[in-house]
Parts: structure tokens; C-alpha cells; sequence
């Protein structure tokens, strides 16, 4: 493949983006998912409202512009204080309405997602340095205690470099962010750490470590059952092993993505259109494997 085609595919990956972001639905109706735990869908990514003790923890705010609506669904379930926000990622949307919230609500994230923000230039003006993590991690994190207790782990790059799985320990509930957005593929953000090498590897570290769970809020998507989740971990080791094949085999990401068959459990998953173009992110994981030789 050359670096015209890898180029080619990023770019429209982006515009996807781009045009997802300005084409997001409606700030959506606070929904139970579990006993003091909610979610908030539309206008970025699923924002979790965790109700514990001491007051709110969020997890993820969404597009910039978004907290005072957050904060009008929280007030229909709770009147207790947003005390903590945790991010699972970089994305503008799913941070984006950080700065919202006064200064001494505390933001949690991965040490690589706060590296991440760091770089985002929205982070950069100092009017909004309240939005910015204040606690990181590096592998893992229980936040609060009790019953209230909050997992947070890291088990390597997927959608990015510092995916967090927040595990709502006693809720037996797991936000995935966007490392399980929805039933289809995801997208591989290599500007910020992510890898179409280590996506299905990540995934399984997680199931595999990750006990007791019943549902999985994802990104951007309805929430799931954790076999579900388990799935998609393979989804995406079937899809790198077709990469391996299909590029030892000389094909290009196209027609790497034209020959990819997968069980019928993926029948429902969407391959076409979308990430990388016709190629898919074939495109990215090809790039992957030829530097990795």
C-alpha cells in the first residue's frame, strides 16, 4: 500500500468524524441501566451518571456546550453535587463539556489521556485549564470504596493510547468508551496511541481480567450484555488475522476487505462505508504490520 493510499484513508476517516460530530442526535433523556446508575445518550459520546455516596460521578461529558444540559438530566434523578468526572479518552467528545463544571469537581483519566488533552487546543488556552485532569493512573485505579467502589483499568492501545474501562464494581456494569463504540469498526486513532495490532489483544486482556459484569454501556451505541463485548474482541483479532493473510498474500486493503468473512454472530456488524474509505481499516492496519517487519 503507499503512503498516498494510508494518507487517503486517514483523511477520510477524519471527514467521517468531522461530519459525525456535526450530525450528532439530540442531547437524549437520562435512562436507568442499574440502581443509582444512569446514562445520558446524544451529543457525543454515553454519558454514565453514577450516583454514589458523597455525590455524582460522571463518566464522559460529551461535546463542548453540553454541561448545563447533563446537569438538567442529573437534576431529574438526584439532587446531589457533580463531585468527579472520569474521561475514557481524549475525544473532544467525550471531554468537551469538562470545563462546564466548577473547578473542584475532580477529573480522573488515564496518564496517556492526560498527555492526549494536553495537546488538544481547546486544552491549551488556559481558560479552560479546570477541564483538564487533576488524578491520573497508570494500570489501575478503585476510586471511592464500599459499595460505591469504582474500577478503573488500562490494558494497552485500542481506539487510543489511554483507554480507560471504568467498572461500576457493584452495578456489575462496565463503560467501555469508545474501545467498544458500537457493533462495527472502530475507529483506530493512531495520532493519538491507538492500534488495529493491539485492538482485539486490549479487548481480551479485558475480559479475561475484568469479573461480574451483566452490561456494558459503549460509546455510542445501545447498551449491551458483556458477551457482547467479549465479541467484539474477537471481531477485531479475526479482522487483524485477515490483515496478516491478506497483505503476505499481496492484496490491497480493498481487496482485503471485498474477501473478509467472518461467523454469523457479525452478521449484524456494519463493514461498509465509514472508517478509511473502501479499504476500511485495513488501511491503518497494514501501515501497522509493514512497520512492525
Amino acid at each position: 500500500m503507499t503512503r498516498r493510499a494510508l494518507v487517503l484513508g486517514l483523511i477520510l476517516a477524519g471527514g467521517v468524524l468531522a461530519a459525525a460530530a456535526a450530525q450528532q442526535p439530540p442531547l437524549g433523556k437520562i435512562e436507568k441501566v442499574a440502581d443509582g446508575l444512569y446514562r445520558i445518550p446524544g451529543q457525543g459520546g454515553a454519558t454514565a451518571v453514577y450516583l454514589a455516596g458523597n455525590g455524582v460521578v460522571l463518566v464522559d461529558t460529551k461535546l463542548a456546550n453540553n454541561g448545563q444540559g447533563i446537569l438538567d438530566q442529573v437534576r431529574t434523578v438526584t439532587d446531589k453535587p457533580v463531585t468527579m468526572i472520569i474521561n475514557t479518552h481524549t475525544h473532544g467528545d467525550h471531554t468537551g463539556s469538562n470545563m462546564f463544571f466548577p473547578a473542584n469537581v475532580e477529573i480522573v483519566t488515564h496518564e496517556n489521556t492526560k498527555a492526549n488533552m494536553e495537546k488538544m487546543p481547546v486544552y491549551q488556552d488556559p481558560a479552560n485549564k479546570n477541564g483538564m485532569p487533576d488524578r491520573t493512573y497508570k494500570d489501575r485505579l478503585t476510586l471511592l470504596g464500599g459499595n460505591d467502589a469504582i474500577d478503573l483499568y488500562y490494558f494497552g492501545p485500542a481506539h487510543t493510547n489511554g483507554d480507560t474501562f471504568v467498572v461500576f464494581r457493584n452495578r456489575r456494569v462496565l463503560h467501555a468508551g469508545d474501545v467498544f463504540a458500537n457493533t462495527a469498526q472502530p475507529f483506530i486513532d493512531v495520532s493519538n496511541g491507538g492500534s488495529g495490532l493491539a485492538y482485539g489483544e486490549t479487548i481480551g486482556k479485558a475480559a479475561a481480567a475484568i469479573k461480574n459484569i451483566d452490561t456494558v454501556i459503549t460509546g455510542h451505541t445501545d447498551v449491551k450484555k458483556w458477551q457482547d463485548f467479549v465479541d467484539y474482541g474477537e471481531f477485531n483479532r479475526l479482522f487483524l488475522q485477515h490483515a496478516r493473510a491478506s497483505l503476505k498474500a499481496g492484496r490491497t486493503p480493498e481487496q482485503a476487505m471485498a474477501t473478509l468473512q467472518l461467523p454469523a454472530k457479525f452478521k449484524g456488524y456494519t463493514l461498509t462505508g465509514g472508517r478509511g474509505g473502501p479499504g476500511g481499516n485495513f488501511n491503518v492496519i497494514y501501515q501497522e504490520l509493514q512497520k512492525s517487519q
